[in-house]
């Protein structure tokens, strides 16, 4: 079994990086140990150090606030501690929040996406801690998708924004520990950065080989084959086609009214997508896109992770739905004038090649040179084999 950063802490050498101090912890529901043991909840009754304050990303330390929506500063129920909020008036912890911290941990499961948003509170919050000579000790976790397969275009830098502040590709096949010493040195954030490292993790690992319970990170990405899906189904949000919120299979199935689900699911199997099949489906949402009505669509169902491609698959999927459903298929474009799928992307250049008719393998040989010099930048942050 893998052991986390959140249990090598406590013990004796780790615990030394803490002891007598007093504790910042931005967390949430996922901030567990192996036998789900809130990381929270452990610091605020060990003896030697003092958990003055508790910092929640988006949907909140509980993970009880819903996709998108504003976090409050409160108190947390458990520890009685307040729980600052990153994601909401301020996605970065200010001066009077760090007043009383000596020490700040950082333990949240990420899935190993760019836009991800737990990342970027990882990365504003090392460059508020940097600016207080703030120590920021990050607690390892699995990739829960590996450390092997890298993916997608790297963001350009004009469409930076929380979900991707930073030129890296879609997938970027690191932990959260190994992005964290990436970002720190590559773009001058110069934190007093610590990971606290796994033990017995390996690249290609998958999470159901660590032995490891899975916790849910965030309230649409209920179990392991959503995530493996997400870097390429995540795109949906960009699209008027329901990404599957509101159903028990976000991002594992997409779909719309005007689908036809038998002529989607022949059109892509007849691609032979790696490690993959669709199967035409039915669905009605109980929120988001196209909630109440019924949605035809595809599932996918995962053959072989580690020959899947789950960047260009999503590509193909929002092709075939453009190519076969012209009339309907739309690009979705949210109040700030920018499209959500350029956000995503990090870029317009892909959304407008597949307007033009590109086939998706020229996107993919497009980005490939970007991807080699990114797996040369990241070797050198790597901790793992």
């Amino acid at each position: 079994m893998v052991t986390l950063g959140n249990e090598r802490l406590f013990d004796d050498e780790q615990f030394d990086l803490i002891r007598g101090q007093r504790i910042g912890l931005i967390t949430n529901h996922s901030g567990v140990d192996s036998q789900l043991r809130a990381t929270a909840d452990r610091l605020h009754e060990t003896d030697g150090c003092d958990l003055v304050a508790l910092f929640g990303p988006e949907h909140g330390i509980r993970g009880d606030v819903a996709d998108g929506a504003v976090v409050t500063t409160d108190r947390d129920p458990q520890t009685g501690v307040t729980a600052h909020s990153l994601y909401g008036e301020t996605n970065k912890p200010d001066e009077h929040m760090l007043d009383r911290i000596d020490v700040m941990l950082f333990d949240i499961q990420d899935v190993g996406v760019r836009f991800y948003t737990y990342l970027y509170t990882m990365s504003l919050s090392m460059e508020a801690c940097a600016t207080r000579n703030i120590p920021f000790l990050l607690l390892d976790r699995p990739n829960p998708i590996g450390g092997v397969q890298i993916a997608g275009r790297v963001l350009d830098p004009p469409f930076a924004s929380f979900v991707g502040l930073y030129p890296i590709p879609v997938q970027y096949g690191m932990t959260i520990g190994e992005i964290a010493r990436l970002f720190n040195e590559t773009f001058a954030i110069d934190a007093d950065l610590h990971v606290v490292p796994l033990q017995g993790w390996k690249r290609d690992l998958f999470w159901e080989d660590t032995g490891l319970p899975w916790v849910y990170p965030s309230p649409n990405m209920p179990t392991v084959d959503t995530a493996v899906i997400y870097p390429g189904m995540c795109f949906f949000e960009g699209t008027n086609l329901s990404e599957g919120r509101g159903t028990v299979k976000p991002f594992e199935q997409v779909g719309a009214p005007f689908v036809d689900a038998y002529r989607l699911a022949d059109y892509l199997n007849q691609l032979e997508l790696p490690g993959v099949l669709f199967r035409p489906v039915y669905f009605q949402p109980s929120f988001g896109k196209h909630a109440d009505q019924v949605c035809q669509g595809v599932q996918l169902h995962i053959l072989d992770r580690s020959s899947f491609q789950a960047v260009r698959t999503g590509f193909e999927v929002i092709d075939a739905a453009r190519r076969l459903f012209p009339d309907d298929f739309a690009w979705r474009i949210p109040g700030k004038g920018i499209y959500n799928f350029d956000r995503l992307a990090g870029t317009d250049a892909i959304r407008l090649a597949l307007d033009r008719g590109t086939p998706v393998v020229d996107l993919v040989a497009d980005w490939q040179p970007d991807l080699d010099r990114f797996d040369d930048l990241r070797r050198s942050f790597l901790l793992y084999e």
